[in-house]
């Protein structure tokens, strides 16, 4: 028993650096430009913020998997045409701020020393209930938004640096289907790992 012990911790001991080396786990921080694409809304890029954490597997030498949560914000300003989809719309009723849990799974192919490009799905969560927009408290946006993700990196030890583009792929609309809503944004990030 003592020496099945002992060589399970000569095992564990000399496999933790390479285990460590290919699962990491960080935060990170950065711009969200974001926009909801739709005749409704005005095409122009706004920005906010995203926040969260994120999780690195090894998959191999060039591989890798990254699961992150993040909070992101979205703001977006309602076009003229938007009292020709709803008529009881009010001018006053003119901003929609949506504030998503993002979780995007990512697969990361690391290029050229630290270069790395990376593309995955990503399902959102709807945090509040954007009601400002309908006369009536009825909700506009739908709780859930799928999207597509497509960037690279850099990874410099500890430090990370993203670039990243988001398209959303579901509507978004929960008040009408004559006008497709669907997020976009271009996001860039810093973030550590530990």
């Amino acid at each position: 028993m003592t020496k099945r012990l002992l060589t399970i911790i000569i095992i564990a001991f000399i496999c933790a650096p390479s285990a460590r080396a290919q699962f990491h786990i960080g935060v990170k921080a950065g711009v969200n430009a974001g926009k909801i694409e739709g005749k409704s809304f005005k095409e122009a890029f706004n920005y906010s913020y995203l926040e969260g954490g994120f999780a690195e597997i090894g998959l191999g030498d060039k591989w890798s998997s990254n699961p992150e949560v993040l909070f992101s914000q979205t703001t977006s300003t309602t076009d003229t045409s938007f009292t020709n989809t709803l008529p009881n719309f009010k001018n006053e009723q003119i901003k929609a701020k949506l504030n998503y849990l993002s979780v995007p799974i990512l697969l990361n192919l690391r290029l050229l020393g630290p270069l790395h490009i990376e593309a995955g799905p990503q399902f959102g969560i709807l945090m509040n209930k954007e009601k400002r927009l309908l006369e009536n408290g009825e909700e506009a946006f739908k709780h859930g938004d799928f999207s597509m993700v497509g960037g690279a990196g850099l990874n410099l030890n500890a430090f990370r640096v993203t670039a990243r583009y988001v398209i959303g792929l579901s509507n978004l609309s929960e008040v009408t289907d004559q006008d497709q809503w669907k997020n976009q944004a271009l996001q860039l990030s810093i973030g550590i790992a530990f």
